[in-house]
């Protein structure tokens, strides 16, 4: 799951670069989230980690955290 964080941190270094975000800051509640960037991170995502998301899974507690995009990728590609 480490590698999952690191490339989920290399992502979000490329549009936050002056942010320090932990693996549990919600993204949202910080203010760095708007929606294309949350369009961005579920095709990032996609691409990456080869998963696919679909409608239910677009539920904002999956992205809020480094930590809890990485449990929702386990999830998924465990499914």
């Amino acid at each position: 799951m480490e590698r999952i964080k690191q490339k989920i941190r290399e992502f979000l270094g490329h549009f936050f670069k002056k942010a320090e975000i932990n693996d549990e800051d919600n993204i949202y509640e910080l203010g760095y989230v708007n929606s294309l960037f949350a369009m961005q991170l579920v095709m990032f995502i996609e691409k990456e980690f080869s998963i696919n998301i679909g409608n239910n899974d677009l539920d904002l507690n999956n992205f809020s955290s480094i930590n809890a995009i990485s449990e929702f990728i386990e999830k998924k590609k465990s499914s």
